[in-house]
């Protein structure tokens, strides 16, 4: 298995708290992790293997603007790992457009998908897995964009939470996004 491309530059208290998470994650639940930043700013690995990047986008940055000019980043080079297949896929908790940005950049779309978005878990009480679909990745969203999102977005359902069939339910939109459309067996309703 290919590992995770973990952007150890990105988020509060980076380099320290990234690589404790990233070491944790490799040895509790055996996920192999790739470290991607400044390596002597690490401290113990752990023996993660680590691919140098002498640059980090701030988190207050342009993302697109960042991105283009930041060629050795952190953020870049962990999208750069993707897709010379030296990992699977990449995470960061740093500037989340600048990660968007990147991942579009340097491995493109999806076929069928128009537009990214963020996927994320949300706790509802008393209720099977809820995740929001787009949390952030887009400032307007348009009723043709929530076909693409509907696929990636079961899977990452799926293989999270090991959901056997696809949830059917109601899906929030933003404010004039809103008419019922179906993708893929799931109903998709504001």
């Amino acid at each position: 298995m290919l590992p995770v491309a973990v952007d150890a530059m990105g988020g509060d208290n980076a380099p320290a708290e990234i690589v404790t998470g990233a070491r944790r994650a490799a040895s509790e639940l055996g996920i192999p992790v790739v470290l991607v930043g400044r390596s002597a700013e690490f401290g113990d690995t752990g023996g993660l293997e680590v691919i140098e990047a002498s640059e980090v986008i701030a988190m207050d940055a342009e993302p697109g603007t960042s991105v283009r000019r930041m060629r050795d980043s952190s953020l870049v080079r962990a999208a750069g790992a993707v897709r010379e297949g030296r990992a699977s896929a990449m995470v960061s908790a740093g500037n989340t457009g600048a990660a968007m940005a990147s991942a579009l950049l340097r491995l493109g779309r999806i076929r069928g998908i128009s537009r990214p978005a963020i996927a994320i878990p949300v706790p509802v009480p008393h209720s099977t897995h809820t995740t929001l679909l787009d949390a952030g990745a887009n400032a307007e969203c348009r009723p043709e964009w929530l076909p693409g999102w509907a696929a990636p977005g079961w899977v990452s359902c799926r293989g999270r939470f090991s959901q056997g069939r696809p949830p059917r339910g109601p899906l929030a939109v933003r404010a004039g996004a809103a008419r019922r459309v179906r993708a893929d067996g799931l109903h998709l309703c504001p």
